[in-house]
């Protein structure tokens, strides 16, 4: 992208710029709304290099240290544009305004917009300061020619907007900015930004892990989720729509359940919960894996995502549990609705390869006619406990291993898309062999099997 942005004059340009160090520093000073930025470790640096500025006499070594401790932190975050950084840092910032608006309701008073306005502007000015400036200033202030040199070699940021690869959301919300005259003009495409997109993670993320540290729980943010797309799946079409009619009644905040993919392995039931996410977050569908061993956890996870706009998919993949593991309690109780746990807000979508979610043992049947003093009384109360765990999903999907025909017809569908010109009967040939070699039937294999072809011919050719 070139420095000059459309529809801005050179001379407008300059006005934009910062005039002198002071300004710089007061325009950091004065925001109210987004002063939480103060705390950034990239704003707190400048700040620090901005305030060794100020007096009348400065120490080139502190000045040089503080100059490179602040370049270092920049360069660190994936940028060397100051703009692009503090306009990342705008966009997923978490603060009364943003915080409001991502959960549907507007500020309350007008005083919060001027506010926020004013910020844009203070953030706009700081957006501007060039490194040449800066080092101008530099030794304006040493007032020594011998040390020029020591200041010419520090290490400059660019002014122009870095063109990185982000999703089509938050690029647009960018390019507003930098087109913009004025930041403050961007008010109300900000506001519908984190209306729709919400803020902070929220907004920067579509998918999350729930992790654990120290026995702390927290969502951590998924920089590259599975890029599979609807498009990729071949086959399964009918149970797939089921799922995707469901997905879009919850997006539409009409009635919609909680969802149970279940069958043989290698079918698509994961896949198919990632590819609808990939479809559909541009809608404001988010997703929060969350492994097995911390369902336990779901009062903490819901308490997080309940006050948002978003739409939200718990995905736990490959559920089942033991005979002894109390995890199920959590999960039967928001499958019903406890009162912390209902939120029009939050679905959950689960797979697994077998139906009883819960193990069970024949030893369990028995002893619903054992004379043994150590059996359970009411033993088949347990037992139809375990057996309905399933049943408390709105909705059961069942993904079975395809029969030979269909299988052929997966991999021929995925040679298609790849554009593979293959003979067919070839194609077949060894599709078959493929099965009986590795993994049986499955779309998972005929996936495989075409990367394992589709490598070799590009290899031989």
């Amino acid at each position: 992208m070139t420095q000059n942005k459309p529809g801005i004059t050179v001379s407008e340009q300059e006005s934009l710029r910062i005039n002198n160090l002071s300004t710089a520093l007061l325009a950091l000073d004065s925001l109210a709304i987004y002063r939480g930025l103060l705390e950034d470790v990239v704003i707190s640096r400048l700040r620090a290099l901005l305030i060794s500025l100020t007096p009348d006499s400065i120490d080139l070594r502190e000045v040089i240290n503080l100059y490179n401790d602040f370049y270092f932190e920049l360069a660190k975050s994936g940028t060397i544009s100051l703009k692009e950084y503090i306009t990342d840092k705008i966009i997923f910032a978490e603060n009364l305004f943003t915080s409001k608006l991502q959960a549907g309701q507007t500020p309350e008073t007008s005083a919060i917009e001027q506010a926020v306005v004013q910020d844009l502007q203070e953030l706009q000015l700081l957006a501007n300061l060039e490194s040449k400036e800066l080092k101008a200033e530099i030794n304006q202030r040493l007032n020594n020619p011998a040390y020029n040199s020591y200041v010419e070699k520090l290490p400059e940021w660019i002014s122009e907007d870095q063109a990185a690869q982000t999703p089509l959301h938050i690029q647009q919300i960018k390019e507003s900015f930098y087109r913009s005259k004025h930041w403050a003009d961007c008010l109300e495409e900000l506001k519908q930004f984190y209306q729709h997109n919400g803020s902070g993670v929220f907004a920067r993320y579509i998918a999350f892990v729930w992790e654990k540290t120290n026995g702390q729980g927290y969502l951590k943010g998924i920089e590259s989720p599975d890029p599979i797309t609807l498009n990729d799946l071949i086959d399964y079409q009918n149970e797939r729509s089921r799922v995707i009619e469901n997905t879009l009644q919850f997006l539409q905040g009409v009635p919609s359940n909680n969802v149970l993919l279940y069958g043989d392995r290698g079918t698509g039931k994961s896949s198919t919960v990632k590819a609808i996410l990939n479809h559909y977050h541009t809608q404001g569908l988010r997703m929060v894996e969350v492994p097995k061993a911390y369902l336990a956890d779901f009062p903490l996870i819901i308490r997080q995502l309940k006050n948002r706009s978003q739409k939200f998919i718990i995905f736990i993949d490959d559920l089942v549990f033991g005979d002894n593991e109390e995890n199920y309690t959590s999960l039967k109780a928001v499958l019903e609705g406890g009162l912390e746990s209902k939120t029009p807000n939050i679905l959950i979508y689960a797979t697994s390869n077998r139906r009883h979610l819960v193990k069970e043992y024949f030893s369990e049947r028995a002893g619903l006619h054992s004379g043994n003093p150590n059996e359970e009384v009411h033993a088949g109360d347990s037992m139809q406990e375990k057996l309905s765990l399933a049943d408390r999903f709105g909705i059961n999907v069942v993904f079975s291993s395809p029969d030979q025909n269909r299988y052929l017809k997966i991999v021929e569908g995925i040679a298609a898309n790849r554009n593979l010109n293959i003979d067919k009967e070839r194609l077949q040939k060894e599709a078959l062999q493929w099965a009986l070699w590795y993994n049986g039937r499955s779309a998972r294999t005929a996936r495989q099997f075409v990367d394992w072809i589709a490598g070799r011919e590009t290899l031989q050719n």
